[in-house]
């Protein structure tokens, strides 16, 4: 920026130039300042083979956003209604196809879906709770051939009404304990249960651990670590005003102290969701709860052990009956965004039908218009971030009643960096689950935590998305494993790739091309022709053209260079997309 001012000011001292510039020196000034985002949403449901719906839920079915096959595109998965089976779509290039795993037949009424690799061997196993039914486990033998091992695992086997389950490590052994959450509004004995893994055999410690061994209308848990001491805590959604909410915090022994009241989180509301994200980049993870219309609230954790509300300061209350809900930076702008599921129709004008809130990054929200969720107007319930197309952008994907469900395929058009982050154990869990990640870019910190089983009965693509904004390098990404307390520092990270960082061994490999081996030249240009030159692009290498705002004008095969010349003079961006990858820069014609 220093020398992009320098420049400026020469043109200042030098009148001849001035005036040859005429005007355009407006244009060069906001060139050197980050862009305005434009948000845009498709919904693609059909167009991309998911043409399903829950039908009657009871309260919302759960969704998987996750890459079930390990073969680097996310899969989605569906709770089903009575009688159907479990639906899975497997993501071939970006398109749909249903299918079918040899063990794995439940047509019960089904709510969370959740793949985890609960025996540390590389693939993915799956939990299924069921709210009329047993809850069933599948090991994943190998190939997706699956063995029901329900009745040998540990958990319990009757009919408890289950909603929400979760998985984190609480002892930091390297594998995965779980969560199970049980909700019957006439059984106190459908308590809430805390499983410790041992060897993947699961043991109840609730009792000793410090779990309240009565009901109190559980929906869903999460594992995370509020208070950044290394360990995960629990924090639990309860239905009824009757019953706040509870928050576990970890004391290292394998039991938990019951904090909800002295910190703040333990509010008393309809609550469904718990949605976890540091939407304030102050390296604390808050809290986001859904609501009846009196009102949604927005945990901000002060960092002292102590949670504050502000929802209605930020713009984030909702005001409806909202259930599922998730954190993601749409437009890659370095600031995370919320995105809110309803159960109104939005025929009441005082009753939103969902919320898309865009994050103003000076800790408010606003809800844009004309994005592409204006017929976003189903009974909703789970949602889920993943990336359907491999772009870099994160897609949402929600869980529907009688309707089609809804696929938002993230279309955001600018020329705002990213990067995709996946963790992988070694001596800790395979998963990667429960470890901090720090990414510092453009003079700022943005941080991440890997979670199993959040929201509202739904599971998030294992994929960190990061925007960055108009950062070109990462200046590091941090890791933190809580298994070891090993903090592991990668320096200079190329942006616009997809990573998988193993623990103790960095950067296992990269899908993206080097951006230095690209050379666009010259810019500023003065007759409005550009030249492409770099060794890796290909001949199927495509180049897109847009207006600084985001408007598309064209697009053409690489042929060397590109003549923007009969668009008039001022500034532009174009995508060079090769070989699945994305290259983005802004062009200058004087």
């Amino acid at each position: 920026m220093i020398q992009q001012l320098n420049f400026f000011l020469h043109l200042q001292s030098n009148t001849l130039l001035v005036k040859k510039f005429n005007g355009y020196l407006f244009a060069f000034f906001f060139y050197t300042i980050p862009l305005v985002s434009q948000v845009s949403f498709l919904e693609s449901a059909s167009s991309l083979g998911m043409n399903i719906s829950y039908g009657d839920s009871d309260l919302g079915g759960g969704v998987s956003f996750i890459d079930f096959n390990n073969d680097g595109w996310d899969d989605i998965t569906f709770a089903t209604e009575d009688t159907e089976e479990i639906c899975f779509l497997e993501n071939n290039d970006g398109l749909l196809t249903r299918v079918y795993f040899t063990g794995i037949s439940n047509t019960l009424k089904t709510k969370q879906i959740i793949w985890v690799d609960y025996d540390n061997d590389g693939d993915k196993d799956l939990f299924v709770t069921a709210l009329n039914g047993s809850n069933r486990f599948y090991k994943n033998n190998g190939a997706m051939v699956f063995t029901d091992i329900s009745n040998t695992i540990g958990f319990f086997t009757d009919n408890k009404h289950t909603t929400g389950a979760s998985f984190g490590d609480i002892d930091n052994d390297g594998d995965l304990d779980a969560f199970i959450c049980n909700r019957d509004d006439d059984n106190e004995s459908e308590r809430n249960y805390l499983y410790q893994n041992n060897n993947g055999i699961y043991t109840d410690i609730s009792e000793e651990a410090g779990i309240l061994l009565t009901s109190e209308i559980s929906f869903c848990a999460v594992f995370f670590d509020y208070n950044n001491d290394g360990l995960q805590d629990i924090y639990v959604s309860n239905d009824k005003p009757t019953y706040p909410n509870r928050l576990y915090k970890n004391n290292g022994d394998t039991t938990f102290e019951d904090t909800s009241e002295s910190s703040g989180a333990g509010i008393s509301i309809n609550a469904m969701t718990t949605t976890i994200g540091d939407y304030n980049h102050d390296g604390w993870f808050d809290i986001y709860v859904t609501n009846t219309p009196d009102g949604n609230q927005l945990l901000r954790n002060n960092g002292d052990g102590t949670f504050t509300d502000k929802a209605r300061d930020s713009g984030t209350e909702f005001d409806s009956v909202g259930w599922g809900a998730v954190f993601l930076d749409a437009d890659n702008d370095a600031e995370l965004d919320l995105y809110v599921s309803g159960e109104f129709d939005g025929t009441n004008s005082s009753l939103l039908p969902s919320a898309f809130y865009h994050n103003q990054g000076d800790d408010t929200f606003q809800i844009p218009n004309d994005i592409g969720f204006e017929e976003d107007t189903r009974k909703s319930y789970s949602n889920a971030i993943g990336d359907i197309d491999n772009d870099g952008k994160p897609d949402i994907v929600v869980s529907n009643d009688a309707e089609t469900n809804f696929l938002f395929n993230n279309k955001s058009t600018n020329s705002n960096n990213w990067i995709k982050i996946q963790l992988e154990g070694t001596i800790g869990n395979k998963d990667g689950i429960g470890n901090r990640i720090e990414v510092f870019a453009g003079g700022k910190s943005q941080f991440r935590y890997t979670l199993c089983g959040e929201g509202y009965l739904s599971q998030n693509s294992s994929n960190k998305f990061i925007g960055l904004g108009a950062a070109t390098t990462i200046d590091y990404i941090k890791i933190t494993w809580n298994h070891s307390g090993v903090v592991e520092i990668i320096e200079q990270v190329g942006v616009n790739q997809s990573i998988t960082i193993q623990e103790n061994n960095g950067i296992l490999g990269s899908d993206a091309f080097s951006i230095e081996k690209i050379n666009v030249f010259p810019i500023p240009s003065r007759d409005g022709v550009f030249h492409i030159k770099s060794n890796t692009l290909f001949e199927s290498t495509k180049i897109a053209v847009y207006t600084i705002a985001g408007k598309f004008l064209f697009s053409k095969k690489n042929e060397g260079s590109l003549d923007i010349s009969s668009y008039g003079k001022g500034i532009y961006l174009i995508k060079i997309i090769t070989n699945n990858q994305i290259f983005t820069k802004k062009l200058l014609y004087l």
